[in-house]
């Protein structure tokens, strides 16, 4: 999996007032825990930067540097602001390469589905599945081949494997349909009266 780097500035415990300082200057408050580390590390990132990490449908191992020392982490948990479309504070959680990691891993669907080529409508549904694996195994996406999937027929979460990589989304999550049109049916029904 690929690694983005965010450059921070450890910060101290602030009341309402200096967190709200922080977000006019144009900086996230962050919250960083986890593996290796005995006390919350509390900092701030440049808002721009941060939507590197953000506004993408890629997920990334992040190297957050901080007083010259790399921590690797992944990004748990956003907040965003109700009406405008900013990120307001980030929990990261620290990992390594020994433990699994649970992360969000983007989908990528290809081929063409046989119930699309006999004329039925392909929806995707999920544009990304949580997994967990060890770091050296997480992939940047998760390649699905749509190819098999037949008429009224969807996928589902459960019916995917990967080696190395176990998928913690529910099972049920509908990965992508494919569902007979409305014209199909017009035509069924026409071809069904005309055999009468």
């Amino acid at each position: 999996m690929k690694h983005f780097t965010l450059n921070g500035q450890v910060r101290q415990k602030g009341n309402k007032a200096v967190i709200k300082a922080f977000r006019r200057q144009g900086l996230v408050p962050c919250n960083l825990y986890g593996a290796g580390i005995e006390d919350n590390i509390l900092f701030t990132v440049s808002e721009k930067e941060l939507k590197g990490l953000t506004h993408t449908p890629s997920s990334f191992i992040v190297d957050i540097v901080l007083d010259g020392k790399t921590y690797m982490a992944v990004a748990h948990e956003y907040q965003w602001h109700p009406v405008e479309d900013n990120c307001l504070h980030v929990d990261f959680l620290a990992v390594d390469e020994k433990s699994p990691i649970t992360i969000d891993v983007p989908l990528h669907l290809f081929g063409h589905p046989v119930g699309a080529q006999a004329g039925g409508k392909f929806t995707q549904s999920a544009r990304a599945l949580k997994v967990q694996a060890l770091m050296k195994d997480l992939p940047d996406q998760l390649d699905i081949d749509v190819t098999p999937l037949e008429l009224d027929k969807r996928m589902v979460a459960g019916e995917l494997k990967f080696e190395n990589i176990k998928i913690v989304s529910d099972k049920n999550t509908i990965i992508c349909s494919v569902k007979t049109t409305r014209a199909m049916q017009q035509a069924a029904v026409e071809a069904a009266k005309a055999e009468k």
